[in-house]
């Protein structure tokens, strides 16, 4: 069934959020089960867990919310003393139940079960590699991929497994693994999605995309899984490993703009305060006159706040937004599908009616949204709507685990500035700039990938590079039996 088809005010789509326990003596999948819970903005297609309990693996995953895919009938019977989940938005596959992770997979030593956030950009030249040498697939993922090459490595260690697979993937990859009696996190060598050490009540390990996580477990945050970094937890506790290095580091600075949870903290920084750094050097770069200040809920509030202490002009909540929308299964009739982004943003008309606003926003993808919230506001009553936007111009497509867009649906790759205020129906736009953006982020600008701005990605790409081509790879109708007996199991 389709998600409500409300877009979202950035046109983005998250990456995975991924998440393991080590927790002898304590119930895992619940922790699990609200690790994922915090980390639920970072994607809302699918939901799973998996669990050990030494000698068996268990597994559920189902499409929808963490609260929609697990009762507690279903976590009763996920037990064990580890547990890795994942909350899914499709990079790679389409949004299928059986594209949901943690995947499971047989090896040598017994199955692994794998989550991974990223895009694994040779996937399909792996697949081929694998399928010739007699490799079954369930799934039309790269996170399968991952799990079979690990699996069929000519090593003898699942550590030097792992290893052997960081040489063969390129792209980008946190992931956490688990056997009957290991959790391991691994990161990929630029370190492009992030991903934490925590750890629980003195006799408890916990992994996870964002630090928000562990915050609500109790969990006391250690330090960053570091690029290239492998991470064994078992019974003799915490044992770090290199699995790959690489010079070039490439961590996404859309985790600051818009991914990761305001309360997060990455690479020593926080969100929040990065966004509301952003607002500030937004006013500085592009002041405007105008009566108030308004961020788009909810990731560009920060930044919003920012703009307003910065330029001195009052900042105001006059754009409410249903935080429910776009999380249900259920399909809107066509007449309240007409009203588009008014199902998700409501303007409060008597604090617009008659005001020139600046409006912050975190990006502009392919605008298509944008114009309806500038058309909702006018209609509320602004003379003048000015967008600020706290990233540069999106010109590039994203091949390491955001779902953004091609580059010829991308507006910024099509038209200037101006031209884009004209399509959006402001009065006018302004973006921050890449070194504006580094400087309100506060870290060395060596330590992040600004392909989506530049054009200079850290590894090779096509640029025609579809997500969906390990489904389209056969011919159509071979692609189409494929999908539907694995939706059949």
């Amino acid at each position: 069934m389709e998600r409500l088809p409300v877009p979202t005010g950035a046109s983005l789509h998250e990456s995975c959020g991924i998440f393991g326990v080590y927790a002898p003596g304590e119930e895992v999948a619940r922790l699990a089960f609200f690790g994922l819970f915090a980390l639920q903005h970072r994607g809302q297609e699918s939901s799973g867990i998996a669990t050990s309990d030494g000698a068996k693996i268990r597994l559920h995953a189902a499409m929808g919310l963490v609260a929609q895919v697990f009762t507690e009938a279903i976590l009763d019977q996920l037990r064990g003393a580890i547990a890795i989940g994942h909350n899914r938005y499709s990079t790679t596959g389409s949004s299928r139940k059986f594209n949901a992770q943690p995947i499971l997979v047989p090896s040598p030593s017994g199955e692994i079960a794998l989550a991974h956030n990223g895009n694994i950009i040779n996937a399909e030249y792996l697949r081929k590699e694998l399928e010739e040498k007699g490799y079954a697939f369930s799934t039309t993922t790269d996170s399968e991929v991952i799990a079979h090459l690990i699996a069929s490595a000519p090593r003898e260690s699942l550590v030097e497994k792992i290893k052997y697979a960081m040489s063969r993937l390129e792209g980008a990859y946190s992931l956490v693994i688990l056997t009957k009696d290991k959790l391991i996190g691994v990161r990929d060598p630029m370190g492009v999605r992030p991903l934490c050490l925590g750890s629980l009540n003195g006799n408890g390990w916990t992994i996870a995309s964002e630090t928000c996580a562990l915050d609500h477990l109790g969990a006391e945050f250690l330090r960053e899984v570091e690029p290239g970094e492998v991470v064994v937890v078992d019974r003799d506790g915490v044992t770090s490993f290199r699995g790959g290095t690489d010079d070039k580091k490439a961590l996404c600075i859309f985790e600051y703009i818009y991914f990761a949870r305001p309360d997060s903290v990455i690479k020593g920084r926080r969100i929040y305060q990065a966004r509301w750094a952003m607002g500030e050097q937004l006013a500085r770069e592009y002041p405007i006159d105008a009566d108030l200040v308004i961020g788009v809920p909810d990731s560009a509030t920060a930044a919003g706040i920012g703009y307003s202490l910065a330029s001195g002009i009052p900042y105001t909540e006059a754009l409410l937004k249903n935080r429910y929308v776009g999380r249900t299964f259920i399909e809107p009739e066509q007449r309240l599908r007409d009203l588009g982004v008014k199902l998700k943003f409501n303007p409060m008309a008597d604090v617009i009616s008659g005001k020139r606003l600046v409006v912050v926003d975190d990006s502009i993808v392919r605008g298509t949204t944008t114009p309806q919230v500038v058309n909702l506001l006018r209609r509320a009553g602004a003379t003048e709507v000015h967008m600020c936007i706290c990233a540069p111009p999106i010109r590039y497509p994203c091949f390491f685990g955001v779902d953004m867009a091609t580059r010829q649906e991308l507006i910024a790759a099509r038209k200037t500035v101006p031209e884009i205020a004209r399509a959006i129906g402001a009065d006018s736009v302004g973006y921050l700039s890449v070194d504006g953006l580094i400087r309100a982020v506060d870290l060395p600008r060596e330590n992040f990938c600004l392909a989506c701005f530049t054009g200079d990605y850290p590894v090779p790409v096509q640029l025609e590079m579809d997500k969906l081509a390990l489904e389209t790879a056969r011919n159509p109708d071979q692609s189409k039996d494929f999908c539907e007996r694995l939706e059949e199991k």
